[in-house]
């Protein structure tokens, strides 16, 4: 699930979420946010429980689950979360009168969901049009959905190699854009001024050549993997170093024709505000 996607909002209140088991579940700190303004979420939940459980005798924890979500520093990091019966439960213990339009938007966004689980391509369009309303150009938006595909086919693929945590994405990712650009995202995201802490997707600050490059790599390793078959982690990361190095190659070849670098310091929105004031908008 793309960040993008696991991110809602309710009366201009984030609520993080996840698609586990065939339906959402979503972060309980930030409903509590949501629905009560409280100025730390975190210890009204836990006093929360601790009331409930004395007045009605029922554990709240026991309609949770801890599940990995971003958190404000971009890591990821157990939370409590719960799902659409677990909401509606615990908004029972919340006086607020924001409960029942939170109900009706609950319902709405569940059916959402739904929807796109029977028509991909209503998520992909959803997803377009937050980046339009972000202010990005359409020729940028259908490179960075293209790869947005590309990437879950990669890793389709590694789930097919037997590799599923996100941990080893991770690795196997930093194999790719080492090879591709000779640097790791995370290096990547320091040369783009990009604070480690900040949520922004690194591929959201790309120009449209440094995207193309990022679904060459992705997927000559996906085509690889796809005929190779690699058994263990460690074939799965020469595979990764060797789709990368394909797309270095060509990164290599375009800047000697292009007479400059494919990697740019910049984040793709600042690029196009400044085009926009250059050319007088």
């Amino acid at each position: 699930m793309k960040q993008e996607l696991a991110v809602v909002i309710f009366k201009e209140k984030n609520i993080r979420r996840i698609w586990v088991q065939d339906e959402w579940w979503f972060s309980v700190v930030d409903i509590i946010a949501a629905l009560t303004d409280s100025i730390n979420p975190r210890d009204y939940w836990f006093k929360m429980k601790i009331r409930v459980q004395s007045d009605d005798g029922i554990q709240l924890s026991t309609i949770c689950r801890q599940l990995k979500l971003q958190s404000t520093d971009g890591k990821l990091r157990q939370t409590d979360c719960t799902n659409t019966e677990g909401i509606l439960r615990i908004i029972q213990s919340i006086p607020s009168p924001r409960a029942e339009p939170f109900k009706r938007w609950l319902a709405k966004v569940g059916y959402e969901r739904i929807q796109e689980i029977e028509n991909p391509e209503l998520a992909q369009e959803r997803m377009k049009q937050l980046y339009e309303q972000k202010g990005y150009p359409k020729e940028w938006i259908d490179k960075r959905l293209r790869g947005i595909a590309v990437r879950q086919n990669l890793t389709d693929e590694w789930k097919e190699r037997g590799i599923h945590s996100e941990s080893d994405y991770a690795i196997l990712t930093a194999e790719i854009s080492k090879a591709t650009f000779g640097m790791t995202p995370t290096e990547y995201k320091k040369h783009k001024n990009i604070s480690a802490k900040s949520k922004s997707n690194l591929r959201d600050n790309m120009t449209d050549l440094e995207l193309i490059f990022t679904m060459l790599g992705e997927k000559v390793t996906t085509e690889i993997s796809s005929q190779e078959k690699p058994e263990t982690f460690t074939a799965n990361k020469r595979v990764a170093h060797r789709g990368g190095k394909v797309a270095g190659g060509a990164r290599i070849e375009t800047e000697k024709e292009l007479g400059r670098s494919i990697i740019s310091k910049e984040n793709y929105l600042q690029l196009t505000e400044s085009k926009k004031l250059e050319e007088g908008e």
